[in-house]
């Protein structure tokens, strides 16, 4: 398997929401807001029952910190998408749920053809392909070994060291540090590294699976983000779409903060470090 580019993807929208914090200029309806007196601070209690706007008094750059600021500070979640493979300038399915303990459960699957089930618990990644998936990677070799490679492996589950050579690229999806990693000075007042092409905008309020939430339109350049935000509760991303010429692709986030079902497999697993030598 190859290094796609979902991390890139995630990475792309924290920048452009990040850089935004450095942007002169409001929403105009937050501006509104804050005339009447908020100063750009939610309202305050006796307010509150009145105002039924969510993140009342809060420009489009404050809703984008708080959005990314919570999503990162979260210990588990679970995101699923169709995003680009970098190196096969294909598509990986990709339904995963993990945490910042490097534990991750769920299943892949490259251009549409066959699931790989994908667990990581410790330093072992495991991982448990169909036969679809099988022929599917092992395109250009003869039917002889791909036959073989079905028999061996096909419904069941195999095992590897998390930190090998032929591991560390797909464990790579359990570091949830790093797909949701972002600009260290997020929301600053630094300038150094603004972008002037990049900015944010507020859209219309609507719900992402029931939960409501604020639409942000965020450009960097030529490249579109349109962002969902959680507008009860904690502010988190719920739904990102990219319409980036490099990197397209639509994630959900949800189940912030549930445990993440990453339990050894029971029964025979396969050891591919011991069939590799």
């Amino acid at each position: 398997m190859r290094r796609t580019a979902l991390a890139a993807l995630c990475l792309t929208a924290v920048t452009a929401a990040g850089l935004t914090g450095c942007l002169p200029g409001q929403d105009k309806a937050d501006d509104k807001a804050n005339n009447s007196g908020t100063s750009g601070r939610p309202v305050g209690a006796a307010q509150s029952s009145k105002q039924k706007e969510p993140f009342a008094g809060l420009s489009a750059d404050d809703i984008a910190e708080r959005a990314f600021k919570a999503t990162n500070g979260a210990s588990s979640l679970r995101f699923k998408g169709d995003v680009p493979d970098d190196e096969t300038k294909g598509t990986i399915q990709i339904d995963l749920a993990l945490n910042k303990k490097g534990e991750c459960a769920g299943t892949m699957s490259m251009n549409g053809q066959g699931k790989a089930d994908l667990l990581k618990a410790g330093d072992t990644l495991y991982m448990k392909y169909d036969e679809a998936f099988l022929r599917a990677q092992s395109e250009g070799d003869s039917k002889a070994d791909t036959d073989a490679v079905v028999a061996m492996l096909a419904g069941k589950w195999t095992k590897m060291s998390a930190t090998g050579a032929d591991a560390k690229d797909i464990a790579g999806f359990c570091d949830l540090d790093s797909v949701l990693e972002g600009p260290a000075d997020v929301g600053s007042d630094s300038t150094e590294d603004s972008n002037p092409d990049a900015t944010v905008s507020r859209g219309k309020t609507t719900t992402v699976d029931g939960t409501p939430a604020v639409v942000l339109n965020a450009r960097d350049g030529k490249d579109r983000y349109t962002l969902y935000v959680a507008s009860e509760g904690e502010p988190y991303l719920l739904r990102m779409d990219s319409t980036s010429a490099d990197e397209p692709g639509t994630i959900t986030f949800t189940d912030y903060e549930k445990p993440v079902p990453a339990q050894k497999p029971t029964g025979e697993v396969v050891d591919l470090d011991a069939l590799a030598g």
